[in-house]
């Protein structure tokens, strides 16, 4: 096994107010309570304001469409 000639390097010492601040500042980004999908019970998505996981919101919306396209060819 070969040595190589590494210059030793200090370990990176963080005070304990920066790293308490850091995990505080983590802390408070998430969001307080995750929403369940009244559908399916996955995650809600965070822009949808009924409750509805990206998939069952994709769903609602494609069915949506597809009533709409069949109430103009009755007509």
């Amino acid at each position: 096994m070969k040595k190589t000639n590494k210059p030793f390097e200090e370990p990176v010492v963080i005070h304990e107010e920066i790293l308490r601040k850091a995990k505080l500042a983590l802390q408070s980004d998430r969001p307080a309570a995750i929403q369940k999908c009244v559908i399916c019970g996955s995650e809600a998505a965070p822009t949808s304001n009924e409750q509805l996981c990206w998939v069952c919101r994709r769903l609602k919306i494609s069915a949506w469409r597809d009533s709409d396209q069949q109430m103009t060819a009755q007509e």
